[in-house]
């Protein structure tokens, strides 16, 4: 419950900053109106942390240029011709734009830009009544034309405007809807969601990384499957990530599955728990957290009905893998994100065979040196996939990973087993075999890979042994 005494001790703190105290100063002194805006005025209210700072202001990018360049370290222009410049004030960034009253066209989603006269006017364009409250300084007063108190209060997310109209100037809201809802634990207003729902379809107009941004930004947050759900429930994702409802799978009355699409989020739940626990204080893992969330996605694919009830899903690690892949490259994803989704996807069912019966000690290692970098995240992703309510399968599952994680730890300390490769070298292999650089050269270092996979280090003299007696069995 939000107190506004406390609340309003908060602003004041906000307009005493330092980088605040002297943005105001220079403004007054030049005779232009200055406030901080939007998020961080929303933040102070509820107590959350307050980040990078806006303000807004009546001077124009040119004025706003003028009275800043005195007291910032650096300051740049890349948003001038939407009214904002940058700068470094105080140690701390900050964006400054002129009043807007932007006009969309409706098809591409670029903005006619307009500047305003007045703050409220500034303020009813935003994207909803919780961030378009706007703290004036240096008088230290309270803007607010719509509302947003209120549905702060409320926990309620709105917008200023008729949804309708304010969706139509610029879909993406649609998306922060949801990533707002999970970022404050709001309820979005009915007739909001309900706008979100009808116009969905308008996100096409949207380019793929500004979505990939919003997404990005709702995987960050502490509660993503609350954002999720929205987007599911509305139908939204189906314009950018229809894998995520498709797990919705329908259930045959004479076969019987667990709820994929509820398994999902619960896997997702579990490792950012997993991922806090493991690593406090670290920045979200968005791959991570987004392999969780597709992990399950070939499953709609290969769901088979089998004889007797049951229902398989073969090879949906693989078919989940290259979907995930597809998708992520169609968002724009970096390649570094895309290819440690995928991987983490195929390889999540890997440990289920350990459970059943102990690995050898050549198991561990491949298991190991097939993760690589991504290791980590696996165990994270791997223990989090575990959802039965059956306790005693849950400690069975669990004691076997807790073991598997013991082995790894045993056979680091033995040897070096985070860089896995033959005793033996390319050029080696060349000289004791007396053949050059070529296929045969590659065949014999997966041998001796597979060997020190299989027996661990056995020693270079022992390694050229092999090799040449392997080399006379092959010729």
């Amino acid at each position: 419950m939000l107190n506004m005494a406390d609340g309003l001790a908060r602003l004041g703190a906000l307009a005493a900053a330092p980088v605040v105290r002297t943005l105001a100063d220079a403004f007054a002194a030049g005779g232009f109106e200055l406030a901080v805006v939007g998020g961080p005025v929303r933040d102070a209210l509820l107590g959350r942390t307050t980040h990078d700072l806006d303000f807004t202001t009546n001077a124009s990018p040119d004025e706003i240029l003028a009275l800043v360049a005195p007291i910032a370290t650096a300051h740049w222009d890349i948003g001038r011709a939407f009214g904002t410049i940058g700068a470094r004030v105080q140690g701390a960034q900050v964006e400054i734009t002129t009043y807007r009253a932007d006009s969309y066209d409706g098809v591409t989603r670029k903005p006619t830009v307009e500047f305003g006269d007045t703050i409220e006017g500034d303020l009813v364009r935003r994207d909803f009544t919780v961030n378009a409250m706007a703290l004036q300084v240096p008088a230290v007063k309270l803007i607010d034309p719509t509302g947003g108190v209120e549905d702060l209060v409320a926990g309620i997310l709105r917008t200023p405007a008729d949804p309708r109209v304010s969706f139509g100037d610029d879909p993406l809201r649609m998306l922060r809807a949801a990533r707002f809802s999970a970022q404050l634990g709001f309820d979005i207003d009915p007739g909001t969601l309900a706008a979100i729902g009808e116009l969905r379809g308008t996100l096409e107009i949207v380019s793929p990384e500004r979505i990939q941004g919003e997404l990005i930004r709702l995987m960050q947050t502490g509660d993503p499957v609350r954002g999720i759900r929205v987007l599911v429930e509305t139908g939204l994702i189906e314009e950018f990530l229809p894998e995520v409802s498709a797990l919705r799978l329908e259930v045959d009355e004479h076969h019987h599955h667990k709820d994929v699409y509820e398994h999902s989020l619960t896997v997702l739940e579990q490792a950012i728990e997993l991922e806090q626990s493991r690593h406090p204080g670290s920045e979200p893992d968005v791959a991570l957290r987004l392999a969780a969330l597709l992990h399950d996605i070939g499953k709609p694919r290969t769901r088979k009905l089998e004889p007797g009830g049951a229902v398989s899903f073969h090879h949906h690690d693989v078919v989940g893998s290259r979907m995930a892949r597809k998708r992520l490259q169609a968002l724009r994803f970096d390649g570094e994100t895309t290819d440690a989704v995928a991987r983490l996807i195929e390889l999540h069912l890997r440990f289920f065979g350990y459970a059943e019966g102990a690995w050898t000690d050549s198991a561990v290692r491949r298991y190991v040196r097939d993760a690589g970098e991504l290791l980590e995240r696996l165990h994270i992703l791997t223990r989090a996939d575990v959802t039965t309510r059956n306790r005693r399968k849950a400690a069975r599952l669990a004691g076997a990973y807790d073991d598997i994680e013991s082995r790894i730890a045993a056979l680091r300390e033995q040897e070096e087993l985070d860089a896995i490769r033959p005793e033996l070298d390319g050029n080696r292999i060349q000289e004791i075999l007396g053949i050059s650089p070529g296929r045969e050269v590659g065949e014999a270092y997966r041998f001796l890979l597979d060997l020190r996979l299989d027996e661990g280090v056995i020693g270079t003299d022992a390694a050229e042994q092999r090799l040449r007696d392997w080399w006379a069995q092959r010729g």
